[in-house]
């Protein structure tokens, strides 16, 4: 019978190099993965999963019912285009449009000129209706627009000084 805390004591003073061998062996596959921890993390599940068994089939049945009810994607692919939705009118007839997702309310119209002063040099980004102009190149965030300025990340509201408009208050 394997003892599996003696193989893991074993896994953790193995070199990476020792270890993506034991992983190959372990799963049939070989791993992207230089990371040491992470490996003996994995092999130990592994090895532990063979020695005492997996999940029951009636938890992997219902983690595979999870998984293809998820929604894996929570943001559009870059560049998609805006997706159609139908949906049925009264009457029978199908009505179509496009769904986009509203622009941030504290960015100004497009065709505004954004300045800022940064190491005495005075910046100067145009809002455009999908990104930003600056010194000629088209950007498609203010952070990015900050990025480029600075060689650092950024957010590009707080780099431009924007706050959110204030609610109207009640009269």
């Amino acid at each position: 019978m394997l003892n599996v805390g003696q193989k893991v004591s074993e896994l953790r003073r193995m070199t990476v190099g020792e270890l993506r061998r034991e992983y190959a062996e372990v799963f049939g596959e070989q791993t992207r993965s230089f990371h040491k921890e992470f490996l003996v993390r994995r092999i130990a599940w592994r090895i532990q999963a063979n020695a005492e068994g997996g999940l029951p089939d009636r938890a992997r049945k219902r983690a595979l019912e999870i998984a293809d009810d998820a929604d894996l994607r929570t943001r559009a692919p870059v560049g998609a285009e805006p997706v159609k939705v139908a949906a049925r009118a009264s009457g029978g007839r199908v009505v179509t449009k496009q769904v986009e997702a509203p622009a941030d309310a504290r960015l100004p119209m497009p065709g505004a000129l954004l300045t800022r002063e940064y190491r005495g040099r005075t910046i100067r980004v145009r809002v455009l209706p999908n990104g930003f102009d600056f010194e000629g190149t088209i950007y498609r965030s203010l952070s990015a627009v900050a990025q480029a300025v600075t060689g650092a990340h950024w957010n590009g509201y707080l780099f431009f000084g924007i706050q959110a408009p204030k609610a109207t208050e009640a009269r």
